[in-house]
């Protein structure tokens, strides 16, 4: 979540109007009936050991049990790993990565995008190669971006209200509403099939970390929690994935306590964490959002280490006392938070221990996913990581990745 004046990572602000450029209308893609939309309750995966070459299964809901093709080791790692590069022009090693099946989506920013007919031929590029017969997975990729509204847009159009502005209207609900169908509807679109929003945060102080980019509904905890909701169950009715952001919160953050940057400690009480940050997550979680990312803030009163590299916030918070059962995405792998850990390869292994599904490498540079891909790789072979565990990670993503309109 980049916040330089200039343009952004994951969950990044650009400075006002910067993201914004010239619209055309397109047609949004058109998309299989068989496939369930996001939001649809998930199926329980199979457990079993799994490994490379074998086949784990699903059961979708209203279809058969579906089994997965079987994929080699660097192959289940690459379906844990979204990319991203920089310009307008898709590099060719990312379009063999995905011809071979080693990706499971794309992230994009402002610099990927100089009008909205250029996006679209940018992912019809990305889904054809996608469709080549050297790759075994034939679920569509995750094709993603920052639209939460306000500032931070990285197309033009809906929603155009920020997450503060939507807290203060006067029908706050029905904004939220309009805000999650518009951001569906404008990502359909140019076809991407999932956002990096909304933000569930509950700042704390005018201008704080949040605040100054109006990125939170408000500063109480119950009217993040329904306006986010709301948000969520009208984008994935529009068939765009929603991700809920920055478990378990960066309400608390400072003006100057950004992770893109530096190391992030927040000395909330656990009694404060889970009645006030978590607290949205619970009606998140039972709108059945898609996915959820983690923050790199530290906070000591639940675990020593970064949220997305600590499995008792993500096993234990996330998955244990609030039953999230969907896909746990990270923050920006680059972030400056984590340079105490090591490589990039390191960090992977370490948030795939601590239970992240996907690894969001949002450098712009196709390396770094490829080094993220290799510490899963190395991490899976090994056996370091479990391949029971590494193989309910892919399922769970896999499952997502066919909930979503091609």
């Amino acid at each position: 979540m980049r916040v330089s004046p200039a343009w952004l990572r994951a969950g990044g602000i650009a400075a006002a109007g910067a993201a914004v450029i010239a619209c055309t209308t397109t047609a949004a893609i058109g998309g299989t009936s068989s496939s369930p939309r996001p939001g649809t309750p998930r199926p329980a995966v199979l457990k079993g050991t799994g490994s490379a070459g074998s086949s784990a299964a699903t059961a979708v809901p209203g279809s058969r049990t579906v089994a997965a093709p079987a994929l080699t080791a660097k192959q289940l790692a690459g379906q844990r790993v979204i990319f991203s590069y920089k310009g307008l022009t898709v590099p060719s090693r990312l379009l063999y990565l995905i011809r071979h099946g080693d990706a499971a989506g794309v992230v994009f920013f402002g610099g990927n995008i100089s009008s909205r007919a250029q996006i679209t031929r940018v992912i019809k590029q990305l889904v054809a190669a996608n469709a080549a017969a050297t790759n075994p997975v034939h679920e569509p990729l995750l094709l993603m971006t920052d639209q939460e509204g306000g500032l931070v847009r990285r197309l033009p159009g809906a929603p155009y209200r920020s997450e503060k502005q939507i807290g203060e209207a006067d029908h706050p609900a029905a904004a939220a509403k309009d805000a999650g169908a518009g951001a569906a509807a404008n990502l359909r679109g140019v076809g991407m099939n999932l956002n990096l929003a909304p933000v569930l945060d509950v700042y704390r102080t005018a201008g704080d970390f949040d605040d100054q980019f109006q990125r939170s509904y408000s500063k109480n905890q119950n009217k993040v929690s329904y306006l986010g909701a709301d948000f969520i169950k009208a984008q994935q009715a529009g068939g765009v994935a929603a991700t809920a952001k920055h478990f378990p919160g960066l309400g608390a953050a400072t003006r100057k306590q950004n992770t893109d940057e530096v190391p992030v400690t927040l000395r909330v009480s656990k009694a404060r964490l889970r009645s006030i940050d978590e607290y949205p997550y619970k009606a998140a979680i039972a709108a059945n959002v898609s996915l959820v990312m983690t923050s790199w803030a530290r906070y000591p009163a639940l675990a020593p280490r970064p949220a997305g590299l600590s499995s008792a916030i993500v096993l234990g918070e996330l998955r244990d006392r609030l039953k999230f059962d969907g896909v746990t995405i990270t923050d920006a792998m680059e972030a400056g938070a984590l340079k105490p850990y090591g490589s990039i390869q390191h960090r992977a292994m370490l948030a795939a221990h601590a239970g992240m599904d996907l690894m969001l490498c949002s450098g712009q540079n196709v390396a770094e996913g490829e080094q993220c891909l290799a510490g899963l790789q190395n991490g899976y072979t090994s056996g370091s990581l479990g391949k029971a565990r590494f193989m309910r990670a892919e399922a769970r993503v896999r499952h997502l990745r066919a909930s979503l309109q091609p």
